[in-house]
């Protein structure tokens, strides 16, 4: 989207070592882009580093929290912040080097033709490095169960590298996205999608975290199952009642300008 603003939300907790390479990468990628850093009270000094970077670099924000909160609400706030300073377009992305900036191009240029665009490990030309096998089986069927339960075609709903245009933002009611963990992910493509956004999966490649511990734990996979669950069979138990009208059948999406079929 040529001459949009571009706000790209970092959430951090615990993140000193990969912040300022993350964000340097970043710029040097895309050299216009704004970058808001939502940081949870990090005991680290993960907060006091991106004040400083802020201070040097005017491209640099920061929203600090006071306590850990999860990763949907600090993404929450952080859109907040940029559709209430007008940024065009938002942005997420991992601020543990997994998520590759020098790739935000793409996922920029693909807003041409769509109101989200989601970074995707698990279509053509997408892959994962260095995770355990375990990991990874874990990641694949948990999109395998995710299209399936909420009837939703995309290959990777859980991928959190992700650009939106800002009146999508507007028009979804975050205040009901009450998912923490990376369910959020999947809840707010979820609404989108059945909101009627044109939503697009992009080709990335997704690495394991330059360093330090990551912070998924088997709470955050259980409390993705379980809503999930809970949606899917919400969703079933709605097609029934009098006048609803059926979800949108899922067919073709497109990644990276091709189309796929997506089952």
């Amino acid at each position: 989207m040529t001459g949009s603003r571009v706000l790209v939300v970092v959430p951090t907790y615990d993140e000193v070592d990969n912040l300022e390479p993350v964000l340097d990468r970043l710029h040097a990628a895309v050299p216009d882009a704004h970058a808001l850093v939502v940081d949870d009270g990090s005991p680290d000094g993960t907060g006091e580093l991106a004040e400083e970077l802020a201070a040097q670099d005017e491209r640099v924000h920061v929203l600090r929290r006071t306590e850990k909160a999860g990763l949907g609400p600090a993404y929450v706030a952080g859109f907040r912040w940029g559709r209430a300073r007008d940024y065009d377009v938002l942005v997420e992305m991992d601020a543990d080097g997994s998520h590759d900036p020098e790739q935000l191009p793409a996922l920029l240029a693909a807003l041409d033709g769509a109101d989200l665009a989601l970074g995707s490990r698990y279509v053509p030309g997408g892959r994962v490095e260095d995770w355990p096998r375990r990991r990874l089986l874990l990641s694949r069927l948990g999109n395998v169960y995710t299209r399936r339960a909420l009837r939703l075609p995309l290959a990777d709903a859980t991928g959190g590298f992700r650009a939106v245009r800002g009146d999508l933002v507007d028009r979804l009611p975050f205040d009901e996205v009450a998912s923490q963990g990376y369910c959020f992910q999947v809840d707010w493509a979820w609404r989108a999608w059945r909101a009627g956004a044109r939503v697009v999966e992009v080709p990335i490649t997704f690495s394991e975290r330059a360093s330090g511990r990551s912070k998924m734990t088997s709470s955050i996979v259980v409390e993705a199952l379980a809503r999930v669950t809970g949606w899917g069979l919400q969703d079933r138990l709605a097609d029934r009642l009098p006048g609803r009208v059926p979800p949108p059948v899922p067919g073709r999406v497109r990644d990276g300008g091709r189309s796929s079929e997506v089952r």
